[in-house]
């Protein structure tokens, strides 16, 4: 009974929060976040901070206003090609959304299609939107994958990430060499000799090693 409790106590202390600060502008709360942090924000160097972050945070944050699905409607072309399709060495940069620091890495994206091909550029467009967002690793990994899969049917698809978080770096068991591979696999490529094509291709030198 204790943990109901708990979470009843969080969720109305959350709410008293809320609307505590829902006064305030956005630059106003960061003010007040450099005060707690023992900051003086009236001094030279952070005067403009809280304008700055507030404008880092909209840009870091803007695919929360971007549909995934319409940026892959607008680049959708009938083709009779039933190969595989591999954009591979997409950069990333996210947000951790356990302690909103920085992970980043190389996302690689693979599809067979089946009558329907993407444009190419559009499938980095689509990393991007859902990277721009508030992430796991493993949650972006599998929204990449299903969008490609919802917007044209295809015999299948695999996402692969490798990342490095921050939160891992520079705080908690900080350790700096560590990375995080996640991959999602759907259709055809959770046939295992698929699954190889696609990963061997992605390690393959770019540009073939010419």
């Amino acid at each position: 009974m204790a943990q109901p409790i708990a979470m009843s106590k969080a969720i109305h202390r959350a709410a008293e929060i809320d609307e505590g600060i829902s006064g305030f502008s956005t630059e106003e709360i960061i003010r007040e976040i450099l005060r707690r942090l023992g900051e003086d924000p009236s001094r030279d160097g952070l005067q403009a901070t809280p304008e700055r972050v507030e404008k880092s945070m909209g840009f870091l944050t803007k695919g929360y206003r971007e549909n995934p699905a319409e940026i892959l409607r607008g680049a959708l072309f009938d083709e009779d090609y039933d190969e595989m399709v591999i954009v591979k060495d997409i950069e990333i940069f996210s947000l951790c959304e356990h302690h909103m620091l920085p992970f980043f890495g190389k996302v690689h994206v693979a599809y067979v299609p089946k009558g329907k091909v993407i444009g190419l550029s559009k499938i980095p467009r689509l990393v991007e939107v859902f990277a721009r967002r508030l992430q796991i690793q493993e949650r972006l990994t599998r929204q990449i994958a299903d969008a490609i899969q919802d917007a044209i049917k295809p015999q299948g698809v695999g996402v692969v990430i490798e990342a490095r978080h921050l939160c891992m770096m520079m705080r908690g068991i900080e350790k700096q060499h560590s990375s995080t591979v996640t991959s999602a696999m759907l259709g055809c490529f959770r046939q295992k000799e698929t699954r190889l094509e696609f990963l061997s291709l992605v390690r393959q030198p770019a540009n073939g090693g010419i």
